[in-house]
């Protein structure tokens, strides 16, 4: 069970990499292919398009903050299943750079899979999983800010990765390595925004 549950990170990207056909890609594709009541594996590929060179593409860290704040807020009061917003859903996305990116990102996933496994998952139920959403949902509102900042904005993605991922997989150890992670966040911005 463990090591099928370990699998679940390369599946999403096998899913997304069979959704990116032709020149371009919705918002709204993703969704129908990763599924209506997949939050944890659409906020895990947003995270990892703006992890990945893909974030180069102007404006997507902002699109991916949105879209991983709205999911947050609803899986917080518990609904049940996906809602974005027409104009978000609308949005488009190149096919080739994200094809790219999902090939950029088989090694690091295939190398944080071999170490994932059911544990602490005390962490992924009430109250104690407020403690991280809470936490991410406020990271998004500064995600925006971060794209002038260089890294900055992938680290905070990271983040947002390694929590989902540890959603997806009931790996709470994963959970605990993204708050750290995410102590990360106001030093890079610090680093890079006010050092020289």
């Amino acid at each position: 069970m463990a090591q099928d549950r370990s699998h679940k990170l390369s599946e999403v990207l096998d899913q997304l990499e069979d959704a990116a056909h032709g020149d371009s890609i919705t918002v709204r594709q993703v969704v129908e292919k990763l599924g209506q009541k997949s939050f944890a594996s659409l906020i895990l590929i947003f995270a990892l398009v703006a992890v990945s060179p893909a974030s180069a593409i102007p404006g997507l860290t902002s699109m991916v903050a949105a879209i991983v704040f709205i999911l947050m807020v609803q899986m917080i009061f518990g609904r049940d299943s996906v809602w974005l917003p027409d104009v978000i859903m609308r949005r488009e996305l190149s096919a080739e750079k994200l094809r790219g990116g999902i090939g950029w990102l088989r090694k690091p996933i295939g190398f944080v899979e071999r170490f994932l496994k059911e544990r602490l998952t005390w962490l992924l139920h009430r109250p104690w999983l407020y403690l991280p959403q809470l936490l991410v949902l406020a990271l998004t509102l500064f995600m925006p800010f971060m794209e002038v900042i260089p890294t900055s904005g992938s680290i905070a993605a990271a983040v947002i990765a390694l929590f989902a991922a540890g959603l997806l997989t009931r790996d709470g150890g994963l959970v605990a390595l993204s708050l750290v992670v995410l102590l990360a966040v106001p030093v890079a911005v610090w680093q890079f925004g006010f050092s020289g």
